[in-house]
């Protein structure tokens, strides 16, 4: 039973399902219809809803142009603006300068908002190129196309402000008006000059206003990184002018080789002329450059006013003297050179100051490292050549005597030297660089270098005299060569500096051996001829003449053999000095005359009208004393000593025996 009734349940489940199935069926097949409708309608809806989608895109890119809008309007307001003032600075800025650089400051601030703003509208439309690349709205080919354009444009813009070409057009005409203005106001003017009474040329400072001038127009270029064009513009114009301030003096002499010193003596005529034209370049012409260009470059810093005033040195040629300086440490090492040291150094030492304030700098090293290299090469020269004077001396002994017995040129070279190196001027430099070198080379400072030097000279001359005076064979030619010097030395070193180093007691031993060596001379030559009329052995008798006579004759023809001889003999010797001529001269006629005269008083009777016959009484007293006094004159041309030449040209062979100077 109680599985009838499982069957009977089941039999009206699948009967009531079957129901609900016939049920569905009816109203699918009714719905079948509307969905077939349905199904044609959903490609137009989908076209539908894409053309929504698109607005919406759209409207997204009105958003993206909406916000460029605001600042694309300022960059066209601003353009117009730069166009006005483009028109305002066409004019010359001479016609107001200041108004000038005004407008030039609003074209700056106008391009800085050209360009803020174009940076702007640049970001807002690059968005926009993303979008339109990111998008699929159709015609997006013609939107990016025209966005792309519009970029362009602005990127011009952009640029225009960076580097615009009216702002560069403008301050073009500002470094135009500034060199125009500095060469306005920087001509040279001509003042009366102590050199051969040449005019030459100085030039003027600038006034306050003009100052002011080119004070605003470096402020308005160095903003705009040409300041450096503005010291390069300056330190042309101002250098020029020096330059012809120099040609007007006529330097040049600053550019002659070395070899034209050595040969003909050149710098000597020069040293003065670059002592004079050095120190009016230093303390004139750059010493107001120097002021001036820290007044006009003030503003803009020490180191850009220092650095402009060293290329102006430089063009000016400041460098020229300096190597001038130089060519003549590069000279050939003669005893003269020492003298052109001494110059040197006392010019740079007496512009030591000036050249300290003027290229301490750091922009000025390479004119200090020149100044100081040539003032190590005069101090080191100078004192190379000081020290081997004495050796120069003593080497001239080798030489010959002057076969006149003249003073040797040696003598009054040395003593001239010496007294130029005891002049106040050169003593005191000469000092000096005698203790620079010897604190240089770590040496004892001796405080009488100077002056034992020059008595170990002078003792060195002395003993090349003894040693030549030995060389002649003839006694009375030796004296006459002593007589010679020992009187130069009386009379030409006396009352000059040498002869107060060397003293009174030096002086006065020279006068005793003049003394000694006329005496000897006078024994040794003319006193021998008054032997020969010596009455010794002379018989007389009353009326016994003709015996007087004979001997007489005898006497006067040795005495005119001898005379003759001597004559002939020191006809060629030479008294240097107009006095001491005068003075030997009477000491020969005392000798001489004399005894002849009264001989002739005494023993001549009968044979005075044979004068000039030349048998017997060839001279009377009178024709004899006036053939002495024509004695030792000095004959052009003829040789007159040793050669100095060989104490001004240092020997090779001696300067490689000297140890060389430690570096400064």
């Amino acid at each position: 039973m109680e599985g009838i009734e499982n069957l009977v349940s089941a039999r009206k489940f699948l009967k009531a399902s079957l129901e609900k199935s016939r049920d569905l069926a009816f109203e699918i097949n009714k719905i079948s219809p509307r969905l077939e409708k349905a199904n044609q309608s959903l490609p137009f809806l989908e076209n539908s809803i894409k053309d929504v989608a698109c607005k919406c895109r759209l409207y997204e890119i009105r958003s993206h142009v909406d916000r460029a809008m605001g600042p694309a309007a300022g960059v066209l307001r601003i353009l117009d603006v730069v166009y006005e003032l483009e028109h305002s600075l066409v004019a010359d800025p001479d016609s107001d300068l200041f108004t000038y650089i005004a407008t030039v400051k609003r074209l700056e601030d106008a391009l800085k908002l050209l360009t803020d703003n174009s940076e702007l509208v640049i970001l807002w439309l690059d968005d926009l190129v993303q979008f339109l690349k990111n998008s699929d709205v159709s015609d997006d080919h013609w939107y990016l196309m025209n966005v792309l354009k519009a970029l362009d444009i602005l990127w011009e813009l952009h640029s225009m402000g960076q580097n615009g070409e009216v702002l560069q057009a403008a301050l073009d005409n500002l470094e135009n008006e500034y060199r125009h203005i500095l060469t306005e106001y920087s001509f040279p003017f001509p003042f009366q000059s102590s050199h051969k009474g040449k005019a030459s040329i100085l030039p003027v400072s600038l006034p306050l206003p003009v100052v002011e001038k080119l004070q605003a127009i470096i402020e308005k270029l160095a903003s705009n990184n040409r300041l450096e064009i503005c010291v390069s513009i300056y330190a042309q114009v101002r250098s020029s002018k020096i330059r012809a301030s120099l040609q007007a003096l006529d330097v040049d002499y600053l550019h002659i080789q070395l070899s034209e010193f050595d040969s003909a003596k050149t710098a000597e005529s020069y040293m003065d002329l670059w002592d004079k034209h050095l120190e009016f370049v230093v303390k004139h012409l750059l010493d107001k450059e120097y002021h001036l260009c820290s007044e006009v470059f003030g503003n803009s810093g020490n180191d850009v006013w220092m650095h402009c005033f060293a290329k102006l040195a430089i063009q000016s040629g400041i460098n020229d003297f300096i190597k001038f300086g130089d060519t003549i440490t590069k000279c050939k090492k003669d005893a003269i050179k020492l003298l052109k040291l001494l110059k040197i150094f006392a010019t740079l030492n007496k512009l030591r100051l000036d050249f300290n304030k003027l290229f301490s700098g750091k922009f000025c090293v390479k004119i200090q490292n020149q100044t100081r290299d040539v003032v190590k090469k005069v101090v080191t020269g100078a004192c190379e050549i000081f020290r081997e004077l004495c050796v120069q001396v003593e080497l001239q002994r080798q030489s010959c005597p002057p076969p006149d017995g003249s003073a040797p040129k040696l003598v009054s070279f040395v003593t001239g030297y010496c007294n130029q190196l005891l002049e106040d001027e050169n003593r005191s430099v000469l000092i000096q660089v005698l203790e620079i070198y010897q604190v240089w080379n770590h040496e004892s400072s001796e405080e009488e270098v100077l002056f034992n030097e020059i008595h170990n000279i002078m003792r060195e001359l002395e003993l090349n005299l003894d040693s030549w005076a030995k060389a002649y064979k003839e006694t009375a030619l030796s004296c006459l060569f002593m007589m010679n010097n020992h009187w130069f030395f009386c009379n030409n070193v006396k009352g000059t500096k040498l002869g107060d180093l060397m003293g009174d007691s030096w002086l006065r031993a020279n006068e005793e051996y003049f003394e000694y060596y006329s005496t000897m001379y006078l024994r040794e030559s003319w006193e021998k001829l008054s032997v020969l009329l010596q009455e010794e052995g002379l018989i007389l008798f009353p009326g016994g003449r003709a015996i007087d006579r004979e001997l007489a004759k005898k006497r006067i023809n040795s005495f005119n053999a001898a005379f003759d001889d001597m004559y002939k003999k020191q006809s060629n010797w030479i008294l240097s000095d107009k006095g001491l001529r005068l003075r030997i001269r009477q000491l020969v006629v005392q000798a001489v005359v004399p005894p002849y005269k009264n001989y002739l008083q005494k023993y001549a009777y009968g044979i005075e009208n044979e004068v000039g016959t030349g048998s017997h009484l060839k001279y009377t007293a009178h024709s004899l004393e006036d053939l002495i006094n024509s004695f030792f004159q000095q004959k052009e041309g003829k040789f007159d000593g040793t050669k100095c030449t060989d104490l001004i040209g240092i020997k090779n062979a001696v300067i490689n025996h000297l140890s060389m100077p430690a570096a400064a």
